[in-house]
């Protein structure tokens, strides 16, 4: 679609909802104002196509479809089944796996159904820890995985801010876990999934790689696969891979019948076949040559926003990123990633907060801030971009007074201008 003919697009949806509900369209008219106006450097946020938007929002979204195609507990689902067989094969394309459910309705659902399918309450785990670029469903306390299991963190070294491969070897030997857990949230670095796995096998654990951040890169061959090593990879199917808000998980032939009993009945009961539609369309996009150049200049924008901020003096935690996400640590001493977080918004920059390494603020507080290149990078920015973005944080950084946030925010809002999204 040309720029125009997104705009009548979206003009046309936006119409039939403020026909039937105006305080609901006024809400759509301002967040897509929002995300055209504005900077969107959250690192677990992108924008998706119209055809998936499309998707997102068509007549599949009345069909309930329990089960697998095949073997649906409903008639009327020989067009659902359509949908669903093209994602699972489309995915199974893109990351070379044995088998793929798209059915979990997140990432959040992927990673229990593999703890439901691996591991009894009680069993040990390893998960990275939350502070040190984890993800909550990895066994933090307050999450399910937490309260169900017997949790090990493993942490990254103090020195260089990565996964201390050493020291995670040396715990599993200690206290040989059911699961060993990698991925993460919040760590800019590439993560060796083949030493992991060894590790884990050498102590007679499985493997659940999450790489609901990296699975674009791993999907185009620029990260390591962890495919061929961890018994199962989980992803969303948002972030990187520019898909509807979902999830997935992918395993070896030999578990796949588990696994699928774990998503349904195990954890979910009907799909959610309108965002599996999107699923497919998504996919289908990934696997285009397009899709490629994209991430590749994601990557390169990610080096160039991180090296410009490096030079304006913010320390970057183990000291740069191999990813699309970086994160500055503002340091004890300094603003908190909330304060950060609240003087960027107000200038039209959207970041998050974050935990970094050894924090001694607590989470909602944090001293970090997250950052990364997808959104960006979607709507055409590149490098030049990047420069002038870290020009504009270290401004609103640096400074207390509103009105150089207010000068900001303009500049912005012209930036934005000149890579239009959604019309």
């Amino acid at each position: 679609m040309n720029q125009h003919e997104r705009t009548a697009f979206f003009s046309i949806l936006e119409t039939a909802v403020r026909q039937a509900d105006p305080e609901v369209a006024a809400a759509l008219g301002n967040e897509r104002r929002r995300e055209n106006d504005g900077l969107e450097l959250i690192a677990s946020e992108n924008f998706v196509s119209p055809a998936v938007l499309a998707a997102m929002g068509s007549v599949m979204t009345n069909k309930y479809a329990e089960g697998y195609p095949a073997k649906r507990y409903y008639g009327g689902c020989e067009f659902v089944d359509v949908a669903e067989e093209l994602a699972r094969n489309r995915a199974k394309q893109l990351f070379g796996c044995d088998h793929a459910n798209v059915q979990p309705h997140s990432g959040a659902q992927a990673n229990m159904s593999v703890y439901l399918a691996t591991c009894q309450p009680g069993d040990v785990i390893f998960g990275m820890d939350l502070s040190h670029g984890g993800h909550l469903t990895h066994g933090h306390p307050l999450n399910y995985s937490g309260k169900t299991f017997k949790v090990v963190p493993y942490l990254v070294r103090q020195d260089t801010e990565t996964i201390d491969y050493d020291a995670l070897r040396d715990l599993a030997k200690q206290h040989r876990p059911k699961l060993i857990v990698c991925g993460a949230s919040a760590y800019p670095r590439t993560i060796d999934f083949t030493l992991i796995a060894d590790i884990a096998h050498e102590s007679g654990a499985m493997v659940m790689a999450d790489i609901a951040h990296i699975a674009g890169m791993v999907a185009v061959g620029m990260h390591p696969s962890p495919v061929p090593h961890c018994e199962y990879v989980t992803t969303t199917t948002h972030k990187t891979l520019r898909g509807p808000r979902g999830g997935m998980v992918m395993c070896k032939s030999e578990l796949a019948e588990a696994l699928d009993k774990a998503v349904f009945p195990g954890v979910q009961g009907g799909p959610l076949m309108h965002i599996i539609a999107a699923k497919a369309v998504a996919f289908a996009e990934a696997l285009q040559p397009s899709y490629r150049e994209y991430i590749a200049k994601l990557l390169e924008n990610a080096k160039v926003l991180c090296a410009s901020l490096q030079e304006l003096g913010w320390r970057m935690v183990s000291g740069g990123t191999d990813t699309h996400l970086m994160l500055i640590n503002l340091g004890a001493d300094g603003i908190s990633g909330k304060k950060a977080e609240d003087r960027l918004g107000k200038a039209g920059i959207t970041v998050n907060k974050n935990t970094v390494p050894f924090d001694t603020r607590k989470p909602y507080i944090g001293s970090g801030v997250r950052i990364g290149t997808p959104a960006v990078t979607t709507r055409g920015m590149g490098p030049n971009e990047m420069k002038a973005i870290a020009k504009l944080i270290d401004r609103v950084l640096r400074t207390e007074d509103e009105t150089v946030w207010a000068q900001v925010k303009g500049e912005v809002e012209a930036l934005a201008k000149a890579f239009p999204l959604y019309g």
